[in-house]
């Protein structure tokens, strides 16, 4: 992925990432380059956009946003990295399957270098460590692009997510990277630049 932009925004409202995510897909040509955007948001329980409001529990004041992503209900929060991949999946030939399948397998790379043993869990798309989610993934393809991406919890607080059936599925725990290991988010942020860059990584 040597010719992809990879931008950082920081943190970020969901809502204005989101809504700078369809512009961007709208407006791309054929030619244009492929993006990944790296982004922290404020507190946010988001939906899918056939997801069931039952799957949350209860909520202190935190925001409720209905998105055209895939999956069941999540909590967005600072701490947390959020990757957007703005995908031309037409132009690589790739469908949604094979698209998850290499997210996964960077997302798994990347704990395996800090002795993490990450893994999938069939039926259910993310990232589990020893059972428990650790990234989940949500996309939009729409005409062959792809939108929406990962969310990777790396020093976050967790509390939040028990408001929500997370991603649907009963009695699923969370955990996050500094559960396992002290790393700071800049250096998942720089690790993470390197794996996508390596072309043995064949996402784009």
């Amino acid at each position: 992925m040597k010719d992809v932009e990879i931008k950082h925004l920081d943190l970020i409202d969901f809502s204005v990432a989101w809504e700078r995510m369809k512009q961007f897909t709208d407006k791309r040509s054929e030619v244009d380059l492929d993006e990944i955007w790296f982004a922290e948001h404020d507190p946010v329980y988001t939906l899918g956009h056939a997801a069931s409001e039952e799957n949350i529990l209860f909520n202190d004041d935190i925001p409720v946003v209905r998105t055209d992503r895939g999956g069941q209900v999540t909590y967005h929060g600072p701490g947390q990295l959020m990757i957007y991949f703005l995908i031309n999946l037409k132009r690589l030939g790739w469908g949604p399957k094979r698209f998850i399948c290499e997210l996964e397998n960077i997302i798994i790379s990347l704990l395996l270098k800090y002795e993490i043993k990450a893994e999938r869990k069939g039926g259910a798309p993310g990232i589990y460590v020893a059972g428990k989610k650790i990234a989940s993934i949500g996309l939009k393809i729409k005409r062959g692009l792809c939108y929406h991406g990962i969310s990777l919890n790396i020093d976050m607080d967790l509390t939040p997510y028990n408001g929500i059936v997370t991603c649907g599925i009963e009695s699923l725990d969370v955990v996050q990277v500094t559960d396992f290991t002290d790393i700071t988010m800049n250096q998942i942020k720089e690790d993470l630049t390197d794996l996508i860059r390596d072309n043995s990584l064949k996402v784009a």
